[in-house]
């Protein structure tokens, strides 16, 4: 229980009668209280978080609630997720809250997390957890240096970006890499890009020779943090479309979450979100798409064999699109949610952006073992959709 209980000020109140107020205004995360008398009332102004416990039940007491019903309703308003607290969380958010302007900057997201984080003090300590996280984004062109400034913005701790080449002008966008990149190495430029995003500055390196690695020593920054997740962003739409079930064995090997993200002519895609041994990997796909398709195989051959197109189609709108949903999505895997694109694909083409999800089965002659875990659950097809809009 809080030791100084703080009304969630993101939730807006609104009383909808005399006796009853409602927390919130968006249905998904709204709560209705009631009956509450005017001395209730009353007290619920004093929950700001500058009070302890037992100046709440003196309080309590002035304005003429009986004894003990104060902390039978702060009990009561913590248990419908209606309250904060401004101390406590651990170690992890006692460092957040010291890092002031850091801390600032991710106001708005502290905000959001305490509206669907139903403990006081869990939104800190999920951002706190963001802050120990390492994410890695593979992939550096208009959609992928999007996504590393995002994750990075939002608090992740390590962004790491492989990519290579240079940045070409026609990779340049709001968000990403900025015009004075064009000629930079991509990862290069996507790097600093999301340390420009992040909010407080990392731990300062060492200075070391040109021929050592660019990012700081493990020694310097503490043991290094195992992958919570990857993003695959390649420049190739194609490569997002149909992942090559090669590219992204190490993964599957190694049990760590991945999630696709690109534009692929004029379609932005996002997922599945790949969960090692639960969810369709690429090679379940590969192989389930041939079975429904037998011309499958053969297209596929020819598309990734074939020279690649100079200028690949990306339009900035819908990279931008796919950067942010793709970034949601893998912040609420950090936050400990299963989003919507774990085992599906979610799609939107132009001219009419309508939301499209593509379910993805797992496939028993996969070797990566997500079939046996699969509970058989009736699903459509990857080539039919599932529903005509986009859920939250």
């Amino acid at each position: 229980m809080p030791t100084h209980p703080l009304l969630k000020p993101a939730l807006r109140r609104g009383w909808r009668d005399l006796e009853t107020v409602q927390f919130g205004v968006a249905e998904a995360h709204a709560v209705v209280l009631g009956p509450v008398g005017s001395a209730t009332a009353a007290f619920l102004t004093l929950l700001d978080g500058t009070r302890g416990r037992e100046l709440l039940r003196h309080e309590a007491r002035r304005i003429g609630l009986p004894e003990g019903r104060a902390d039978a309703f702060i009990e009561r308003l913590a248990a419908a997720g209606l309250l904060d607290t401004s101390t406590g969380g651990g170690p992890g958010s006692e460092e957040l809250r010291r890092r002031g302007p850091a801390m600032e900057r991710l106001r708005s997201d502290h905000a959001t997390l305490s509206v669907i984080e139903r403990r006081p003090g869990g939104a800190l300590r999920r951002l706190a957890a963001r802050r120990a996280c390492r994410v890695q984004v593979r992939g550096a062109g208009r959609t992928g240096a999007m996504i590393a400034a995002l994750l990075a913005g939002a608090g992740v701790g390590r962004v790491d970006v492989l990519d290579g080449g240079r940045v070409e002008p026609w990779e340049v966008a709001p968000g990403g890499h900025p015009p004075e990149a064009v000629g930079e190495r991509r990862a290069d430029s996507a790097r600093r890009v999301a340390r420009r995003a992040a909010p407080g500055r990392p731990p300062r390196p060492r200075r070391r020779a040109a021929s050592e690695a660019a990012e700081p020593a493990a020694e310097e920054l503490g043991p290094e943090p195992p992958l919570a997740l990857v993003i695959g962003a390649p420049r190739d739409g194609l490569a997002v479309h149909a992942p090559d079930p090669a590219a992204w064995a190490d993964l599957v090997m190694a049990g760590v979450p991945h999630l696709y993200a690109g534009v692929v002519e004029g379609t932005a895609v996002v997922g599945p979100l790949v969960l090692p041994g639960l969810t369709a990997c690429a090679g379940c796909a590969e192989r389930g798409r041939a079975v429904r398709d037998p011309a499958w195989p053969r297209l596929l051959a020819q598309w990734r064999s074939g020279t690649p197109r100079q200028v690949p189609p990306c339009d900035l709108a819908l990279a931008a699109t796919v950067a942010g949903l793709a970034t949601a999505h893998a912040l609420a895997l950090l936050d400990g949610a299963v989003p919507a694109s774990a085992g599906t694909r979610w799609e939107a083409s132009l001219p009419y952006l309508e939301w499209r999800s593509r379910a993805s089965r797992p496939h028993p002659d996969c070797p990566c073992g997500a079939a046996p875990a699969h509970t058989g659950t009736a699903h459509p097809s990857e080539d039919s959709p599932a529903h005509d809009t986009m859920t939250a």
